[in-house]
């Protein structure tokens, strides 16, 4: 298992890079290995995992870690530079238990406690790794006096000097104007899975209302569609196909090339599973903090030990895929050959 393969001094190494204190980044370095032990959210069965004196010492480590540490810039150095897009996607974490927990709201159904986190991640080999995340729920919208869109916004804002021409891919839910409008005054590139179930009015002439783009194609056959506008008012390109298979068409909405655009989004899907990995592999709908900003913190550790298990688990695939006799230690720069 990857979990005992990678060793405390392994981890240390991996520590040393990403936080910026050296006693911060050693204190991580025991929680980070032991929750890829533990594969677990809960405190208490990390703490399990950690060695030391007792478990309930390791706990209350965690816990002056969350007070004291900032995992938030430790996450940021995971972003490869090189990476041809960026995946933004949120996941709902469903808390049925949390009752009384201040930043638990309610679903998309409407019934279900839990929270919403909001991850940007960037692929590497069929897999997604985060590098920033953000959470909100309907209860802390409603009690900041926030919107989704605003929520949205925020998690861009936090990090997109980090982007220059990498294009960001985003499924439907970020499919509405005001969103198309605030990529491009950031001079963002973007993908978006246009949702057709709104059936948005998309022109060919900006103001025209009257001549409207129709969205229809056949089974098999794709389309592109150059230098549109979104209801009439946000100039984009949009490209669509229908593979067989599909139920439906596919269309995106864009500002790239659109053929490139419709690549790049079907790469993203391949690649979807990796979000639900985290919540069952490493536990996240566990995760038990009442206090926001531990639940933050805490799930940047997760997001940060995942991260560097996959990194370390294709480092070993690769040595045994070449044969390789001598084992040399896996610690090793991160995205490097």
């Amino acid at each position: 298992m990857i979990q005992q393969i990678i060793t405390l001094r392994d981890m240390e190494k991996y520590s040393d890079q990403l936080f910026t204190g050296k006693l911060e980044a050693k204190k991580a370095a025991p929680i980070l290995k032991a929750i890829l032990d533990s594969q677990s959210s809960r405190i208490s069965q990390i703490a399990q995992h950690m060695g030391g004196s007792s478990a309930e010492a390791n706990a209350k480590a965690i816990h002056r870690w969350l007070q004291d540490g900032d995992p938030e810039i430790a996450l940021m150095r995971l972003y490869n530079d090189d990476t041809p897009y960026v995946i933004v996607d949120v996941t709902e974490v469903k808390r049925p238990q949390a009752k009384r927990t201040k930043y638990v709201g309610v679903l998309k159904d409407g019934k279900t406690l839990g929270f919403n986190l909001l991850m940007l991640a960037t692929p590497y080999r069929g897999r997604a790794l985060p590098f920033h995340c953000i959470s909100y729920s309907s209860r802390t919208i409603a009690e900041e006096n926030r919107s989704r869109n605003m929520e949205h916004r925020r998690a861009i804002a936090n990090v997109m000097s980090m982007f220059g021409e990498t294009p960001l891919v985003f499924d439907r839910e970020f499919s509405y104007e005001s969103f198309f409008e605030d990529l491009e005054a950031e001079g963002l590139k973007y993908v978006i899975r246009l949702n057709t179930a709104n059936n948005p009015t998309i022109t060919y002439e900006k103001g025209k209302m009257e001549r409207e783009v129709r969205l229809a194609i056949g089974k098999e056959e794709s389309k592109v569609f150059e230098g549109v506008y979104y209801k009439g008012n946000v100039r984009m390109n949009l490209a669509g196909y229908w593979k067989k298979g599909m139920k439906e068409p596919m269309w995106v909405a864009t500002n790239i090339e659109g053929k490139r655009a419709l690549k790049i989004y079907e790469d993203r899907m391949k690649i979807e599973e990796s979000f639900k990995d985290l919540k069952s592999l490493l536990g996240l709908e566990k995760i038990m903090s009442k206090n926001r900003q531990y639940m933050e913190k805490l799930i940047m550790l997760i997001l940060i030990a995942y991260t560097i298990g996959v990194l370390a688990g294709e480092k070993i695939r690769d040595r045994m895929y070449r044969n390789e006799k001598k084992m040399e230690p896996l610690f090793w720069p991160f995205y490097s050959d």
